[in-house]
C-alpha cells in the first residue's frame, strides 16, 4: 500500500485581539498616540504665542507733536461732554486732590517677541498720554457728568472695561478702551476731596525723528494747549 502522509495546514495563524502580534500593534499605536498628543499641544502653544505677538512692533510712524494733538482731543471731547466750564492752564500741582492738572507724558513701548518669551523695549517707539484734573468739583456736577460721559463713549464705540458708581462717600470710576486696548481713557471722581481726574493714552508709534542712541523717542517736549470750553469748535 502506498505510504500515507498527514496533510499539513497552510491556514494563517489567528490574529485576534489576544494574539501576540495584535497586542504589539495596539501597544505601538498607543505609544504613538501618547507621544503625539504632547507634541501637538506644544505646536499649538507655539503657534498661539506667535499669532498673539504677530505685528507686535508694527507701529505707525507718527511725530510726537501729532500724537500729542490726537490724545489731547480725546481729553477735550470728554471735558466737553462732562460740561466743565473752567479753563485749565498747562502744568500741574503733582499731588492728587490739589489744584489742577493739564500735562503730557510719554512712555517707551515694549515687546514680548515672536514667541512671547522676550521682554524688551522697541527702539524708536513711544506711547503718548494726556492727564488732566480739576479740584472743587461737587457731586451735582460730577455724578451727572460722569453718567453722561459713560453713555456717550458707549454710543461712540468705546468698550467699557470698568464703570463704578461709588454711591455716597465712595469714589466713582470709568475706564474705556478700543482697538484691542491700544487706546484707553479713564476718569475718577473723589467725593471726599471733590476732585476729578481724567486721562487718555494713544497706541504706540514710531518717532520719525528718532536716531540710534536716543534714549527717549518723544523726550516729553510737548506742552498741551489750554483745556477748557474755549477749545470747542
Amino acid at each position: 500500500m502506498p505510504e500515507q502522509t498527514v496533510p499539513t495546514s497552510t491556514a494563517p495563524a489567528p490574529t485576534g485581539s489576544g494574539s501576540p502580534s495584535s497586542v504589539l500593534t495596539a501597544l505601538g499605536c498607543g505609544c504613538a498616540a501618547l507621544i503625539g498628543i504632547p507634541l501637538v499641544a506644544v505646536l499649538v502653544l507655539i503657534g498661539t504665542l506667535a499669532w498673539d505677538n504677530r505685528g507686535s512692533t508694527d507701529f505707525p510712524r507718527v511725530a510726537p507733536e501729532d500724537m500729542a494733538s490726537r490724545v489731547f482731543q480725546r481729553s477735550q471731547e470728554a471735558y466737553d461732554v462732562m460740561g466743565f466750564k473752567r479753563t485749565v492752564e498747562p502744568g500741574g500741582e503733582g499731588d492728587i486732590g490739589v489744584g489742577t492738572e493739564n500735562t503730557f507724558s510719554s512712555d517707551l513701548c515694549w515687546t514680548s517677541g515672536s514667541l512671547g518669551l522676550e521682554d524688551k523695549t522697541v527702539d524708536g517707539a513711544y506711547e503718548m498720554s494726556h492727564d488732566w484734573a480739576l479740584d472743587d468739583v461737587p457731586a451735582s456736577q460730577a455724578v451727572s457728568g460722569l453718567r453722561r460721559l459713560h453713555q456717550h463713549l458707549k454710543d461712540d464705540g468705546w468698550e467699557v472695561s470698568s464703570y463704578l458708581e461709588g454711591g455716597k462717600g465712595k469714589d466713582w470710576h470709568l475706564s474705556v478702551q478700543r482697538d484691542d486696548e491700544d487706546e484707553r481713557m479713564s476718569f475718577t471722581w473723589y467725593p471726599d476731596r471733590e476732585y476729578f481726574t481724567g486721562g487718555a493714552a494713544m497706541p504706540c508709534a514710531y518717532d520719525p525723528g528718532w536716531q540710534t542712541g536716543d534714549t527717549d523717542p518723544s523726550d516729553d517736549r510737548q506742552t498741551p494747549p489750554v483745556l477748557g470750553p474755549a477749545q470747542r469748535d
